[in-house]
């Protein structure tokens, strides 16, 4: 068997065992994860596959490809928390092969183990493969596309355009035209940085353009044969929406993402800094691919930066460049057998506030009344407080691990082995990252969801209405079940009836639903209060 056929082995079984066992074990977390997972539910019984719809009217935010990965799996596996998020399990295991072989083809087999057991090992970057979020896809495609252009701005020919065209196609088709914005500000942006002395391939180019517009258009055209504009006009003015306004609970300050990638994508944000920082190899042949990666992390960074609205995920496409700079590091280390330098202390510093806010989190879960004050100006986040949640101390085992993980590798580098420090912080950091999920997402759930979660999920298959009142969920269609579009707030509130209805609010809202005078109080449980109206 050759090296490569075995690391690739290697790394699929790695990537089943970190990624798919325990997908169904929580809900879906609102609003992304069950978002996505209601249009691929609504896919299914509807059997329509062109349009993506929501409370089974039409959605324009989002194309279909993720939909249709996620109703394919609903198809086979069922509805439900497992079918939503297997498909970004498998996206995990694809994107490692992807930059095991990146790698390997640009730096040698050395960096391509290295870029992969980076990108696995850091926080978020192995979390959002646990995950039934559209970026995990959408980042793999746009990557994958802006290699090829890459490949064709050092001299490839048509096959390569033509692959860069139909990868980019795919990113649109996941999320929308910034699938192919981000990858033409990178390559404007390396034109500008190079004093416009890169080459322009034209002809490539234009190859590119035909193959993504093809792409596109497979789905495009049909749905304006069969639906007419309305889908496309709404979905370009609701992307101008997003880049432009401040989604209600999504804002953020300018450095927002700076922050959330430095904590995040713990530990290779360290060495990924100190790479930028410092290069490892000023005289690097490969300095020209590096600097597009450069590039690539400053386009995505800047614009979400600028971007009104500041959501986690709107930086994750960083952690490709990221992880490549954190091993570009690594491998200097590996090969010249050097210390971490100032990493050393900074991997400290940050793993060690991780792993102790980790380790405390438990302890404060069984002792609320010390969080209590902290949260008396919010009476729905005292009422999630309320959930009866059992914390037993040993959920701190994850920070501890963390905080081992950490120690050995220190250990291990003042003993001058620094490969193997390498090694045991990056697969303790994939271990951190898997056992804090099994420790602390359910409990984490419990808090914030759950109560609302289960009460429209007892009214699975009961003829009835289900709708919440100011807060936005879509919890009610996928956990209900529902089966047709829910009326107007106007009816459901005021008009006639011909079912109950059932409405979840937060207790902030009570006065509100009870002012209506058309709803009876049924139920509270940890800060939601739900009410019924009969016909």
């Amino acid at each position: 068997m050759s090296d490569i056929l075995r690391d690739r082995l290697v790394i699929v079984l790695a990537a089943l065992l970190l990624f798919v066992p325990g997908l169904g074990a929580v809900h879906l977390f609102d609003w992304d994860e069950i978002n996505f997972a209601e249009m691929a539910r609504e896919m299914v019984v509807t059997g329509d596959v062109l349009r993506p719809r929501i409370d089974f009217k039409p959605f324009h935010e989002k194309p279909p490809l993720f939909i249709w990965l996620q109703a394919a799996c609903m198809a086979v596996f069922g509805v439900g928390e497992f079918a939503a998020r297997l498909p970004n399990a498998v996206c995990g295991a694809i994107t490692l092969l992807v930059i095991h072989g990146m790698g390997t083809r640009l730096r040698g087999p050395l960096f391509g183990r290295l870029w992969a057991l980076t990108y696995v090992g850091s926080i978020l970057p192995h979390l959002y493969f646990r995950s039934g979020i559209i970026d995990p896809w959408f980042n793999l495609f746009i990557f994958l596309g802006l290699d090829r252009i890459i490949r064709v701005f050092d001299g490839a020919g048509r096959s390569d355009a033509v692959w860069g065209g139909l990868f980019l196609g795919m990113a649109v088709l996941t999320k929308g035209p910034v699938g192919i914005l981000i990858p033409g500000l990178t390559a404007g942006a390396m034109l500008i940085r190079s004093r416009l002395r890169l080459r322009l391939p034209v002809v490539p180019l234009v190859w590119m353009a035909l193959a993504l517009l093809v792409t596109i258009g497979s789905w495009a055209a049909i749905d304006l044969l069969r639906n007419g504009p309305t889908f496309m006009q709404a979905f370009f003015w609701r992307q101008v929406a997003m880049l432009t306004t401040e989604d209600a609970g999504h804002g953020g300050f300018l450095g927002y993402h700076v922050v959330v990638l430095l904590v995040g994508c713990f530990p290779a944000s360290i060495f990924a800094l100190h790479e930028g920082i410092r290069p490892s190899a000023p005289d690097d042949p490969q300095r020209l691919h590096r600097r597009w990666m450069v590039v690539l992390l400053l386009v995505v960074l800047v614009l979400f930066s600028l971007v009104k609205t500041k959501i986690v995920h709107y930086s994750s496409l960083c952690y490709f460049p990221l992880t490549y700079l954190a091993a570009v590091r690594l491998a200097h280390i590996w090969e010249h057998r050097v210390p971490f330098g100032p990493s050393r202390f900074a991997l400290g510093a940050l793993g060690s506030l991780i792993a102790a806010v980790v380790i405390a989190v438990p302890f404060l879960g069984m002792r609320p009344d010390l969080l209590r004050p902290l949260m008396s100006s919010d009476p729905f986040a005292l009422g999630n407080l309320e959930a009866v949640v059992t914390w037993t101390g040993r959920e701190a085992l994850a920070g501890v691990l963390l905080a081992a993980a950490l120690l050995a590798a220190h250990f291990l580098h003042g003993a001058t082995r620094y490969r193997m420090s390498i090694v045991v912080l990056f697969c303790g950091g994939a271990l951190f990252v898997t056992t804090t999920l099994v420790a602390f997402i359910s409990n984490i759930e419990a808090y914030s969801q759950r109560a609302a979660i289960d009460f429209f999920t007892a009214r699975q298959g009961e003829r009835c209405h289900l709708a919440t009142k100011d807060y936005k969920s879509y919890a009610p269609w996928f956990y209900g079940r529902t089966t047709g579009p829910t009326p107007p707030e106007e009816v459901l509130f005021h008009g006639p009836i011909d079912r109950p209805v059932y409405l979840s609010c937060k207790v902030t809202s009570v006065e509100a639903v009870q002012a209506l005078g058309t709803f009876t109080e049924i139920g509270r449980s940890n800060g939601f209060v739900f009410f019924r109206r009969d016909p």
